[in-house]
């Protein structure tokens, strides 16, 4: 058998989305000296071949015992949610049965919390963001500390966008961008609301759009700003995105749910962006918060005349503007890059096997 030590990243997707990049950028990026890596997901996805051109072993479309049983990892790494999915770790549990040494690790997408007898084959839970594991703390009144939690950052391929955007975004004019999945739940009605604002304040913006939703459609229509937002398809690679952002001057988060990590955000401040965001209500997720520091990394509004002033500030001061992309980009390298997210998540596996004594040799074997 391999000396090295066998690891399983179970999904239960292999689209497009958040969750899915995530974890390839994580399972590609661990080193693969020490570490030998598989994928599983009951559903085939794009994700699948770039995982196998990437050198992975690839289990899709069968049930996760089965793939337990055939790669016999030491670690198995389930990406959720974070509340109770107990046939998602019924394979996990009766494959502890007769592993027992065998480390669970899960990333938190949302930082909730899993009470139910299925939630206890988990050893650690690894949040995305401070405010996740904070909020858990506040919420359940248990401690997020290590052994048992942590915060993990979602990785970003930083090296790649700074590669595409050596010298950051280049905007022809004063373009402002949003991008996120076409789904109601992704926007905020501030994001069409500064719209009309800007329309006067900056007559000659432009507004380009991933993502838009019948109701951003309908109301760029009906304020006459068809000549000014663009519609745009879907994109599916950083390259695309990094043509993306470079063509604009700042990027516009809007969500009412705000974000667990706000990987957009992230991928926005590598390539160089300055971000304007917003707070979200109560205790509904904050993340994006502790990614764009107000003043630093990007603006941080909460009314659409606030936040539309915020965008026509950077328009009209693009040298500030351009010290908060770079201010940005050197926080995401610093913190977001997914070389080192890997080697701190090769650590801990380390450690947690250490812990229920499968250290040394006998990870590997």
């Amino acid at each position: 058998m391999s000396g090295r030590i066998r690891v399983v990243h179970a999904v239960k997707t292999l689209g497009l989305g958040g969750t899915e990049k995530v974890m390839q950028l994580l399972a590609a990026n661990l080193d693969r000296d020490r570490f030998d890596v598989a994928v599983h997901s009951p559903e085939d996805g794009p994700r699948a071949l770039q995982l196998r051109e990437a050198g992975l072993t690839t289990f899709v479309g069968q049930p996760l015992d089965r793939a337990l049983a055939a790669f016999q990892p030491q670690v198995v790494h389930v990406h959720r949610a974070g509340w109770p999915e107990p046939d998602f770790l019924r394979p996990v549990r009766d494959y502890l049965a007769a592993q027992p040494k065998t480390v669970v690790v899960e990333t938190n997408v949302f930082g909730r919390h899993d009470p139910s007898p299925s939630g206890q084959v988990i050893d650690c839970h690894l949040f995305v963001s401070q405010f996740c594991a904070d909020r858990f703390a506040r919420l359940t009144g248990i401690p997020a500390r290590w052994p048992d939690y942590g915060v993990l950052y979602n990785p970003v391929d930083t090296d790649f966008f700074a590669r595409a955007l050596p010298n950051g975004p280049a905007p022809v004019g004063h373009v402002l961008g949003r991008i996120s999945r076409a789904d109601p739940g992704k926007w905020s009605r501030l994001a069409l609301d500064i719209l009309p604002l800007l329309s006067r304040s900056v007559p000659d913006f432009r507004c380009r759009i991933i993502g838009g939703i019948p109701e951003a459609e309908a109301f760029v229509r009906q304020h006459g700003l068809e000549a000014r937002v663009e519609f745009l398809p879907p994109v599916f690679t950083d390259a695309e995105l990094a043509t993306f952002y470079g063509g604009l001057a700042v990027l516009a988060h809007a969500n009412d749910t705000g974000e667990s990590f706000g990987l957009v955000i992230a991928e926005a401040m590598a390539c160089g962006l300055p971000v304007v965001t917003h707070p979200a209500a109560g205790d509904r997720d904050n993340a994006q918060l502790e990614l764009v520091d107000h003043g630093s990394t990007g603006l941080v509004a909460e009314t659409p005349e606030q936040y539309a002033q915020a965008v026509a500030w950077l328009f009209a001061h693009p040298a500030e503007a351009g010290i908060m992309g770079r201010n940005g980009r050197d926080k995401a390298q610093r913190l977001y890059r997914a070389q080192d997210v890997a080697a701190k998540l090769g650590g801990l596996y380390l450690d947690w096997l250490a812990r229920k004594g499968r250290g040394g040799r006998e990870a590997g074997t």
